[in-house]
């Protein structure tokens, strides 16, 4: 009977906010994946600097959350927070169809470009603030079940047993899927609706839907005011953890952090706490926690400087893997650039009348993601399952690991396929009438790949974040799941910035991001990306043998207290 009586599935307010999550990302996309384009085409630049803003508007997207997340956790109310921030991604997404109207009708571009830039700024920030803070909120939804089912047991006078644990494994496993299985489906339909829309139809119709599309959101949030439950982070010190770590910091540059405990009864209480909630049931945590409360209620300095100095330990060793997972990103950053630049020099008719735009085929990433979920749940993981003995299948850090390689290999076959397109574009220039340019079906393998790896690593980033950072914290754990890839934005135009001032004093037609892509050389840029792809994978494995989790040290804890 342990357990009968509970729900096995998501909540109304978990299911609410991954529709919510997925609408947010079929505006997104609806706008990114073809932005290149746009810059290119009717903003008339460059390959390379339409390349780098798009890069580094990425960029801006996915770090903002990394300083917005300290005032969420510690000030912010979650609620208030995604409906402020939803708002002013609505203001910029109306700013760029009115810069697109405006471009429609003008002969000259420096309104157009300085408003498009405005706009675009808008959409970072409140995407910024939103994201992480949608997907905390998601996740204080998700506790709060867990919590309930853990009242339960106790209602019954059950013992916390191994197959409760798998069932709450589960379930958070359920969630993260769901969650990104809504995301997917948002941008499959922002690439391949939107794509088309904007190609056919023209490029204010194209951004006037995402901009619909963001006030149904808004819609949808408010309508769920009755169902959510909202988390009281409080305003004490132990509600807001990054008042804590400045606090600490201060004392340490004025020699006056004073750290004392008791015993070690006293430290095992204190690393609780930093946990927040731990994901195991240990039957003593509550009375330890309380005891000690009082014995140090005297000393809230020394408790305090505590806690903050281990969150800053915890923020330090997450640091390597975070910064092996940059080129990982950066390779993700190709199919909204340079992918789709390659589609364009390439055969794309259908039929007589009939062309795919090129952005489109960003959807095969996300289709193999949609397509594929499934199979790696059903039977990938059943299969690891019996094979490792591990509950879990395979851990956290080997997913990741598994994307990390597949990414390797889809940047190789990039390559690959550039070199011969670049081969039949040079001898179409001297016999035109007998060949034709290569099929954009030949991207699909690269696009399938870098779909497959992202089931396992972007999925295991963010349950691992989410695992690794307290739970007052959340929010910035997710903050940093996100600023992978906006770090990696950085790094992409930083080094299509380097590469083309390097080639280009070799001459233009050393160029490897020459608007003629008949002469750029982006076969030479896949090589370099899956070289220091290659060289982090492995880096990233040998920091994996010395990575301890901090699940792990919790269950270690569990175990010494039972």
């Amino acid at each position: 009977m342990a357990g009968g009586d509970k729900r096995r599935g998501l909540s109304k307010s978990c299911a609410l906010l991954i529709v919510i999550a997925g609408i947010e990302r079929y505006a997104f996309k609806g706008v990114a994946s073809n932005l290149v384009t746009y810059l290119t085409d009717v903003v008339k630049m460059s390959n390379s600097r339409a390349a780098t803003t798009v890069n580094t508007w990425s960029g801006f997207t996915f770090m903002l959350p990394l300083f917005s997340a300290p005032f969420a956790d510690s000030y912010g109310d979650r609620f208030f927070t995604i409906l402020a921030s939803s708002s002013l991604y609505f203001v910029g997404l109306v700013g760029l169809t009115l810069t697109a109207f405006a471009g429609s009708r003008s002969t000259t571009k420096t309104i157009s470009i300085f408003f498009l830039y405005t706009s675009l700024s808008l959409v970072a920030l409140g995407l910024g603030v939103l994201n992480p803070s949608l997907q905390a909120f998601g996740a204080d939804q998700l506790d709060h079940d867990l919590d309930h089912d853990h009242e339960q047991d106790h209602e019954q006078d059950q013992e916390p047993s191994s197959e409760n644990k798998e069932v709450k494994s589960d379930r958070k496993s359920q969630f993260f899927q769901w969650w990104y299985f809504g995301v997917c489906a948002g941008s499959l339909l922002g690439v391949t609706v939107m794509s088309y829309i904007q190609d056919t139809f023209g490029w204010v119709l194209g951004f006037a839907i995402p901009t619909g599309s963001m006030l149904l959101l808004i819609f949808l949030f408010l309508c769920g005011c009755g169902v959510y439950v909202y988390a009281d982070q409080g305003s004490d010190l132990k509600s807001r953890p990054f008042q804590r770590i400045f606090d600490t910091i201060k004392g340490v540059v004025t020699r006056r952090s004073k750290i004392t405990l008791e015993n070690n009864h006293d430290l095992n209480a204190m690393e609780l706490e930093l946990q927040g909630k731990p994901l195991c049931n240990c039957s003593n945590t509550e009375a330890t926690s309380t005891t000690t409360t009082k014995s140090l209620a005297g000393d809230e300095s020394s408790k305090t400087g505590f806690s903050s100095l281990k969150t800053v330990k915890l923020f330090l060793r997450l640091l390597p893997i975070w910064t092996m997972l940059l080129m990982f990103a950066v390779i993700f950053q190709q199919p909204a650039t340079f992918f789709t630049k390659q589609g364009m020099a390439m055969k794309r008719n259908i039929g007589p009348n009939f062309k795919i735009p090129p952005a489109t085929l960003q959807s095969t990433i996300t289709l193999s993601i949609i397509l594929l979920m499934p199979l790696y749940d059903k039977v990938l993981i059943p299969m690891a399952k019996k094979i490792s003995k591990n509950e879990k299948g395979i851990t956290v850090m080997t997913r990741m690991g598994i994307g990390m390689f597949l990414s390797i290999i889809a940047i190789v076959i990039a390559a690959l396929v550039e070199r011969k397109r670049l081969k039949i574009s040079k001898e179409m220039k001297t016999s035109p009438n007998s060949l034709e340019p290569l099929s954009i079906f030949w991207l699909l393998p690269q696009y399938i790949l870098l779909g497959i790896s992202d089931i396992f690593t972007v999925v295991g980033m963010q349950e691992f974040f989410y695992s690794e950072v307290p739970v007052r914290m959340r929010t910035m754990g997710f903050a940093l799941y996100t600023s992978v890839f906006g770090v990696g934005s950085f790094v992409s135009a930083a080094l299509i910035s380097v590469i083309e001032t390097y080639t280009k004093s070799r001459g233009g037609e050393h160029n490897w991001f020459a608007d003629d892509m008949s002469e750029a050389r982006l076969d030479n840029y896949y090589w370099l990306l899956a070289l220091t792809s290659a060289i982090s994978f492995l880096m990233y494995i040998v920091i994996c043998k010395y990575f301890k989790s901090s699940s792990h040290e919790e269950d270690d804890r569990c175990d010494e207290t039972s």
